[in-house]
């Protein structure tokens, strides 16, 4: 259906050009597809009257192409009636979507021609035919990369080498040489600096490993957020680190040295940790524990709120603070609406004194929990990696065919609880006592004020339980009306 000038009339084209990761067949960029489609056009006296370019998509990927759908409006529109591209396979990859280009091209009278392929006349069964088979054979050629790329990845994965992708963060020490890189948006080759991935970038590290100690020590990851905020600290790609950002690079198994392949650890990698698998593991545990999830809303912004008991009658309820009915300051009120309540900013700072002059005393030594070294961290993680590894078996002897669903679930199962357990060996091992940046310190309510609220309130739950009696009514001996002697103090460490 190739069109020749017949006195002004001349037919009008339009040009497709693409450009993905998956360059085969091309191994170009998109000006230099452009430069010979119009010269394709050129020799053959059409009007090119639009170009349309797809920068980075995948044909074959299923990601919408913003340039072909708007080609394909045009066309039915009626806009060419001839299409010129660089190859085939850089218009379409997949047979639904060839499909659809064929009924357009037979129902608007629209040719293909190609560079590389030469025409398409789509309105003979021939041409169909061939377009077909092209298409076939371009949808082999992508799968087959694929799963090439794929088997790459899994066995540079199991030799704990480096897959590629987002830069993580703590990772990437530039080498000094430079390497060609695709451009996103241009297309283009550019040149990038290297980096060793199996090099620590010092200040990041740094801020993995105070993460890391923030969180084992009671620490929140919303306060961790913020600490970035404030010093200005971003992601790999240049944005402001998220909670959901947070979470993920604690979770990170890279950051104990540990390679990964689809979610599973796979063993050692063959960089250096830049932090102890022992914490890594406790940081997981504290993380994914169910407690630990709290609804959407405010969080707590007083001490003892849901932290403090309420002591009238046989009542044992969590207080929580409240300004309503008329109050002027914010009081904690119990949860049942008993009558009264205690002013707030007056009964934390009351708490907080007494605390701190419990962990001031020279005996505040005795309230510190037994250390973690008690527990044989190197036999639990030797346990550790052989549950892995039977896993991993179990995983090779069902894709045999040599066990069944059953028994290789039964086997997982108890796999995964095994594992479990020694994790949270492991936490038990490198969690920080919350009282530990307070007993000894030169300063111990400085070092209090310190802290942020989080860390505050796992002090509270764990050194003490506070409850609130019934306050005796009028004025105290002080002079003032609260009622100190009515806030209770049961110990759960050394004594009074």
């Amino acid at each position: 259906m190739k069109s020749t000038p017949t006195g002004d009339a001349r037919t009008r084209a339009v040009i497709y050009c693409r450009i993905s990761q998956d360059r085969t067949g091309a191994g170009l960029g998109v000006d230099r597809q452009r430069e010979d489609c119009e010269a394709l056009a050129e020799r053959n006296h059409w009007d090119v009257v639009e170009v349309y370019v797809d920068n980075d998509v995948s044909a074959f990927s299923g990601k919408k192409r913003k340039g072909y759908r708007q080609m394909l409006a045009d066309l039915d529109e009626g806009r060419a009636t001839v299409v010129i591209a660089w190859h085939t396979d850089r218009i379409h990859r997949s047979p639904l979507e060839l499909e659809e280009y064929i009924n357009l091209c037979e129902r608007r009278g629209v040719a293909t021609h190609t560079v590389q392929a030469g025409e398409l006349d789509l309105a003979t069964p021939t041409g169909r035919m061939l377009a077909r088979q092209l298409g076939i054979i371009a949808r082999y050629e992508s799968e087959h990369k694929g799963d090439r790329v794929a088997r790459a990845r899994r066995q540079k994965s199991l030799k704990g080498e480096w897959t590629g992708g987002i830069r993580p963060f703590g990772w990437g020490v530039p080498t000094g040489e430079m390497k060609k890189k695709t451009d996103r948006k241009t297309g283009e080759e550019v040149e990038v600096p290297e980096l060793d991935m199996l090099k620590a970038v010092p200040e990041e590290a740094e801020a993995l490993r105070y993460w890391t100690d923030t969180i084992l020590a009671g620490g929140s990851v919303r306060g961790l957020v913020k600490w970035c905020a404030d010093k200005g600290i971003l992601t790999t790609r240049g944005n402001p680190i998220t909670h959901t950002d947070m979470r993920d690079m604690l979770m990170r198994p890279r950051n104990a040295g540990i390679a990964v392949w689809r979610g599973e650890e796979v063993g050692r990698g063959q960089w250096e940790p830049i932090v102890d698998e022992t914490k890594y593991r406790a940081v997981l545990a504290i993380l994914k524990d169910p407690s630990r999830t709290t609804t959407p809303g405010a969080q707590p912004k007083w001490l003892g709120s849901l932290l403090y008991r309420c002591g009238r009658g046989e009542c044992d309820k969590f207080v929580y603070v409240t300004q309503s009915g008329g109050r002027r300051y914010p009081s904690y009120r119990c949860q049942d609406g008993h009558g009264g309540g205690r002013r707030a900013e007056i009964l934390d700072q009351y708490v907080e004194d007494v605390i701190v002059e419990r962990l001031s005393r020279p005996d505040a030594h005795d309230l510190l929990l037994p250390s973690g070294d008690q527990v044989d961290v190197a036999a639990l993680q030797a346990e550790s990696e052989q549950i892995r590894r039977r896993m991993t078996d179990l995983a090779g002897l069902f894709g045999a065919g040599q066990i069944d669903m059953v028994q290789f679930t039964e086997g997982t199962d108890t796999a995964r609880a095994q594992l479990e357990g020694v994790t949270k060996q492991l936490a038990k091992a490198a969690m920080q006592d919350p009282l530990v940046g307070l007993v000894g310190a030169p300063d111990v309510r400085k070092a209090w004020k310190a802290l942020e609220l989080e860390q505050k309130r796992n002090v509270l739950r764990s050194l003490v339980e506070v409850t609130l009696k019934t306050p005796r009514p009028g004025r105290m001996p002080d002079g003032g009306y609260f009622d100190y002697e009515a806030v209770v103090f049961a110990w759960k460490r050394g004594r009074q």
